[in-house]
């Protein structure tokens, strides 16, 4: 199991004594300081451990005493293969000595902390190193000797994701390529960068990058040398993403995010600079034939057509378009059955928008509407109670009523799922628990089938041995009980598998690590629907025939981080339905089979929404969070939330 941070008891400083004349006496106090401060590194050379995570209330002081950095000893551990530390706003620099002291090391996150505005000393060589995650910090510039690691040799010769999504950077590193010949995945999003280096983009420079997320940067130009990233690999799902849902990995499972330790099969290939500054998207695009998720949003183009296609068609679509010549910066020649084909679609598609305008067509696929149900609009307004309790657990939690999914059809289910967790294999698309939510320690997303939920709700913090919960696919068990279930099934998984990593539920235990008190939020019949961060309730599981569903967000963050969270999950719910819509035909052949395996017929009045068309917006209602007197907490969405800036969508107040 990955350590956490220490309990309370641990985490407290030990008083330093002063006088003069500490003599031995005092390099022992000294050295019995540094190692009550840091107790999981003794428990972590005592039994030999290869993952090791610090977090927690108590880590800020303890690195700041350590002088912004991480503590030497830590590098005196060669086995690690896996080494976390995220949310320390102290931590500065890594500090000397890693490379050397770790060199098994697979997998370095270092996320939320405050690296910056460079990293001295680099960080490599690593030559183990798959998965690299600095987001979330301070960076500005990783030049040579600040950086990454050398390029010759390289630094990192066996990286295959990197995440420098959060930061300040203006410009990456111009040997990129040659540190990391072997990345599959690089996420840039959020940064202000300007424009790619050019070495990034030389024919063979990243042979295997087949995902690239650079959304929310000021770049003005993209280069036709894109087009030789030539190892752009199939993806299964048409997306329409929106650059909201990104940020910190391209992997995980159904129940929990994949380990960082197995190497990663990216599913496929994607392309995100979408909230930038582009005016044109190269012709030499459509050289990608794999290329199948691209998302170019929020840039203002000067073909205007392509420019509403961005925002409503689907990859395919587009690169059709980019092959066929289009308007503004064309392709020129082109080779002859494409040249061919281009002009057979082009001549298809002017006969189908003949009469309408193509115009009016794309803006007509392209829209995305949700209309808001306040609280005067609704008598029987969902009201959430939160415990005074849940202050000092999780103490933030925002909560909304979605109407109108139409979950029925093919994989419609799935695909829901699927945008809350990322399953091996699935499209590396936006997966909210393993992005936003940064596999639950930031926020944990629960999802309910409405009509199971019988309010008003209670939000507490109850001992574990005091509430019971019938989690997903198991019998009702007490919360203790659960999570030392989930405990014992981790360590069997070690065995079996002879590693030390852990997936599905088993991954979040540490997260409970030290809690006197577990939340959970209970409907009116006393039943807890939800345990936080771990399970929901077999009570309130998400069916096909679901139409309307009740969904929270809960954080011991902050109540902005659940908003977002929140926004971004409706949004992409929406998106979800649209296609799930507009393909119909495609999957009504297997929705009597899927039904019948609900024990449900097909029955469209039985179903709210069943009958919607592409543009019937789906309804939010307003979900309030008082205190036990009755105070208002919270209500979401308020006039400030879902204020989406992308144009595709539409929010009706």
């Amino acid at each position: 199991m990955a350590l956490s941070g220490p309990d309370r008891k641990l985490c407290r400083m030990p008083r330093k004594r002063t006088g003069r004349g500490c003599g031995s006496g005092g390099a022992m106090a000294a050295a019995a300081a540094v190692s009550e401060a840091w107790p999981e590194l003794d428990l972590a050379e005592r039994e030999r451990r290869r993952e090791l995570l610090l977090t927690g209330p108590g880590l800020e002081e303890r690195v700041r005493a350590a002088g912004g950095r991480l503590p030497p000893r830590l590098f005196t551990l060669p086995l690690l293969h896996y080494l976390e530390v995220s949310g320390c706003g102290s931590l500065r620099e890594p500090g000397p000595g890693l490379a050397q002291g770790l060199p098994q090391l697979h997998s370095l996150v270092l996320r939320r902390n405050a690296l910056g505005p460079g990293l001295s000393p680099e960080l490599g060589p690593l030559p183990a190193l798959r998965v690299l995650d600095l987001s979330g910090n301070a960076l500005e510039a990783l030049p040579p000797g600040q950086g990454l690691g050398p390029a010759e040799p390289p630094g990192l010769p066996q990286l295959q994701s990197l995440n420098l999504s959060g930061n300040r950077l203006r410009e990456l590193p111009a040997d990129l390529a040659r540190c990391a010949p072997r990345l599959q995945t690089l996420n840039l999003t959020g940064n202000r960068l300007d424009a790619f280096p050019a070495a990034l983009f030389l024919p063979g420079a990243l042979p295997l990058l087949s995902e690239l997320a650079a959304a929310d940067n000021c770049l003005r130009e993209l280069s036709p040398d894109i087009a030789h990233l030539a190892s752009l690999k199939p993806d299964g799902l048409p997306s329409h993403g929106t650059s909201g849902l990104r940020s910190q990995a391209f992997s995980g499972s159904r129940h929990g995010p994949h380990s960082p330790l197995s190497p990663l099969h990216p599913a496929g290939s994607t392309l995100d600079l979408s909230n930038n500054q582009l005016s044109e998207i190269p012709a030499e695009l459509a050289d990608c034939p794999k290329l199948k998720d691209i998302n170019f949003r929020g840039n203002r183009l000067r073909d205007k057509r392509l420019e509403k296609m961005v925002s409503g068609c689907q990859t395919r679509s587009i690169l059709e378009y980019l092959r066929a010549g289009g308007r503004g910066r064309c392709r020129g020649k082109a080779e002859g059955p494409d040249k061919e084909e281009g002009r057979r679609k082009r001549r298809e598609r002017k006969k189908r928008e003949s009469g309408e305008g193509a115009d009016a067509v794309v803006d007509e696929a392209s829209r995305l509407l949700l209309r808001v149900l306040h609280v005067s609009e609704n008598p029987s307004l969902l009201t959430v109670r939160a415990s005074p309790e849940v202050r000092d657990v999780r103490p933030f939690f925002v909560g909304a009523v979605v109407r109108g999914m139409d979950l029925r059809p093919g994989n419609a289910l799935k695909r829901f799922l699927s945008c809350q967790h990322r399953r091996p294999g699935s499209p590396a698309a936006d997966k909210l628990h393993e992005d936003l939510c940064e596999k639950r320690t930031v926020a944990t997303i629960a999802t309910h089938d409405l009509g199971a939920v019988r309010g008003p709700l209670l939000y507490a913090a109850r001992p574990p041995q005091d509430f019971k919960i019938i989690p997903l696919g198991r019998r009702e068990v007490k919360a203790k009980d659960l999570v030392r279930q989930l405990q014992l099934e981790a360590e069997e998984h070690r065995k079996q598998k002879k590693r030390q990593n852990v997936s599905g539920l088993h991954r979040y235990l540490h997260l409970l690590d030290g809690k006197e008190h577990y939340p959970c939020l209970v409907d009116a019949d006393g039943d807890v629907i939800s345990f936080p961060p771990i399970t929901n309730s077999e009570k309130t599981k998400i069916k096909k025939t679901t139409s309307d569903l009740f969904l929270e967000v809960t954080s011991a963050a902050s109540l902005q981080i659940c908003k977002d969270i929140m926004d971004a999950l409706i949004l992409k719910m929406a998106e979800i339905n649209k296609y799930t819509l507009e393909n119909r035909e495609e999957s009504s052949l297997s929705d009597p089979e899927s039904d019948a395996v609900c024990g449900h017929g097909l029955d469209p009045k039985a179903t709210p929404g069943a009958e919607v068309t592409g543009s019937t917006p789906l309804v939010v209602e307003q979900v309030r969070v008082v205190d036990e007197e009755g105070h208002l907490k919270v209500v979401y969405p308020s006039k400030m939330d879902l204020d989406f800036a992308a144009a595709h969508v539409t929010v009706l107040r």
